[in-house]
């Protein structure tokens, strides 16, 4: 367990969390609040988390999980009901991303960090060729996909694709109807041959460098992809725009776990990550779009006017936080999947 310690008192807030997500100023100046110590233990996703914790693991007050598993750690019950009353600052945080399905009334988790599955392009070459990057339709358009045929990736994610796809037809992401699917795969066939792969890991790099024209990928990684290209003093700009069909957003929380030996400290520590300059840092340090509206103000200047990562308010109204698949649309949905990624 790696430790980030500076108060000498034996209060300490234990934290399981993603590896990066918070930088060593956010936690210095909670220290310095609580007059106590946070001591960090990192995974790697949500799958490692889960798995960690069903196991046994004890000693952890906070876990930082994705939208997508509350509502299995709640049927776990994994997780303490929050004490809103402690939890003044909750106030700042914006209306349209609280008392989601995956955890109506906030019972368990606040939102903390957003990542929007959307398009990061090459902003030079896209303006060059004529295309487009605001439509998914970038994606999967066989017509606009000529035009940057082989310089395209897309996830290794039937979720987040097949989601992409369905937003581009302009049916809902959250469909219960497996016949929709059938639509998407159709759309997903045709723009196949026209991507250049699927990945998970290397598009950031291939777009900061310039291989990758056009991907579907985390706003997050284009935020990165945009930072190293600058760094390098590459000859083009990444590039990172909501799509006017529609996009997906993905939704880390914070959440205090049932068997925690300190809430007490993690609600001071949510309460303190809800003020706006405190929020702005992560913001600042990732890319990620903000849930606490009072944070905006504290964004670096280059951020405030980025649509994704400050977005007008009938922006965020076309974005979805998909919900959990039933056992059945996961297994036809995988079927699928294999299919369209062998072309078949």
């Amino acid at each position: 367990m790696s430790a980030t310690a500076l108060a000498g008192t034996g209060d300490v807030l234990h934290l399981y969390n993603w590896s990066g997500s918070l930088s060593q100023k956010i936690l210095d100046d909670f220290q310095r609040q609580c007059a106590c110590r946070v001591v960090q233990d990192f995974y790697g996703d949500n799958e490692e988390m889960l798995a960690k914790l069903a196991s046994g693991a004890r000693g952890y007050d906070m876990v930082f999980p994705s939208s997508f598993v509350i509502q299995a750690m709640a049927r776990q019950h994994l997780l303490l009901p929050l004490d809103h009353g402690k939890l003044p600052n909750l106030r700042n945080v914006a209306p349209a991303y609280l008392n989601q399905s995956y955890d109506p009334g906030n019972t368990y988790t606040v939102p903390t960090v957003l990542s929007l599955t959307s398009v990061g392009y090459n902003v030079e070459v896209l303006k060059k060729r004529g295309v487009d990057a605001g439509s998914w339709a970038v994606i999967f358009d066989p017509a606009v996909l000529a035009k940057i045929k082989g310089k395209v990736t897309v996830l290794d994610s039937s979720r987040e694709v097949f989601a992409a796809a369905l937003m581009y037809l302009g049916i809902d992401p959250n469909t219960r109807n497996l016949a929709d699917y059938d639509k998407a795969a159709a759309v997903i066939r045709k723009a196949r041959p026209y991507w250049a792969t699927f990945s998970n890991a290397s598009y950031l790099k291939e777009l900061a460098v310039g291989n990758i024209w056009v991907s579907l990928g985390y706003s997050t990684e284009f935020f990165q992809a945009q930072e190293d290209a600058r760094a390098a003093k590459r000859k083009f700009s990444i590039g990172n725009v909501p799509q006017r069909e529609g996009n997906e957003l993905g939704v880390d929380t914070m959440a205090i776990l049932k068997s925690a030996r300190r809430p007490d400290l993690a609600l001071q520590f949510m309460n303190f990550m809800l003020e706006g300059r405190n929020a702005a840092q992560l913001t600042n340090l990732n890319g990620a779009t903000n849930p606490v509206s009072t944070a905006a103000a504290f964004f670096r200047p280059d951020l405030k006017a980025n649509p994704v990562i400050n977005p007008a308010p009938a922006t965020v109204r076309q974005w979805t936080v998909l919900r959990e698949l039933e056992p059945k649309e996961r297994r036809y949905l995988t079927r699928l999947w294999t299919r369209v990624k062998v072309g078949s």
